[in-house]
């Protein structure tokens, strides 16, 4: 088991429930899509697992980690296992593609010929090589989102979350992406999509979970 939620509450304020009494276990090696409407709680549940949040209720595991017992260090010891990427990628953009993967290693202590090689190594993985000099402003959007994927994978992380990672994209770019979120997933890499757009989810015949008003409403395992 790689994650689980326990009987998982996220109220905001007094009043606003972002989750209601979710049980989940997502098991190591799976790639399952989290889908729903705007507002069912998607993006409140990839939070829970990296745990930029915290339950109101319930108790989400990760690993050997808990959210009942989980401290700041180790909060920053579990990041380096789970890698994130964003709808809006979030790159600096005056930071060539690069520099963008280089400052997640370097942040991790590792060393400059490490990051040098490593950083070579992922953003060739998904196809950024001659781009690599590039900054974020002179990529196109589905350059920045392989760049932004490339950072998350640098640490060689266990799980990866992605939140509505083909937003900005249009069709064709979007295709690429979750193409190469299978290939990382191939790989070993424990994938956790975030989408309201169940196309690829039925493409790819990936396990679903379904949201709705912060309720858990369907879960149907994939191929």
């Amino acid at each position: 088991m790689l994650v689980e939620f326990a009987d998982v509450s996220k109220v905001y304020g007094r009043e606003i429930v972002a989750l209601d009494c979710i049980n989940l276990v997502i098991e190591k090696g799976e790639f399952i899509f989290i889908t729903g409407p705007s507002g069912a709680g998607k993006t409140t549940l990839l939070k829970l697992i990296y745990m930029d949040e915290f339950p109101s209720k319930g108790e989400v595991r990760v690993g050997d980690y808990s959210s009942s017992t989980i401290h700041g260090k180790d909060i920053a010891m579990l990041r380096r296992k789970v890698g994130v990427v964003f709808q809006d990628f979030r790159l600096i953009p005056d930071l060539s593609a690069f520099e963008n993967v280089a400052i997640a290693l370097r942040a991790a202590g590792k060393k400059a010929a490490d990051i040098r090689k490593r950083a070579n190594i992922v953003l060739h993985s998904v196809g950024l090589s001659a781009k690599r000099h590039q900054l974020p402003p002179k990529l196109s959007g589905g350059e920045q989102q392989r760049t932004a994927i490339a950072r998350a994978i640098a640490l060689r992380p266990s799980l990866l979350l992605a939140d509505e990672p083909t937003g900005n994209l249009d069709p064709d770019t979007a295709l690429g992406i979750f193409d190469l979120l299978v290939d990382i997933n191939r790989a070993g890499t424990t994938v956790v999509v975030a989408t309201h757009d169940l196309r690829h989810a039925e493409r790819l015949g990936k396990r679903v979970v379904r949201l709705d008003a912060g309720r858990l409403v369907s879960d149907e395992g994939g191929k």
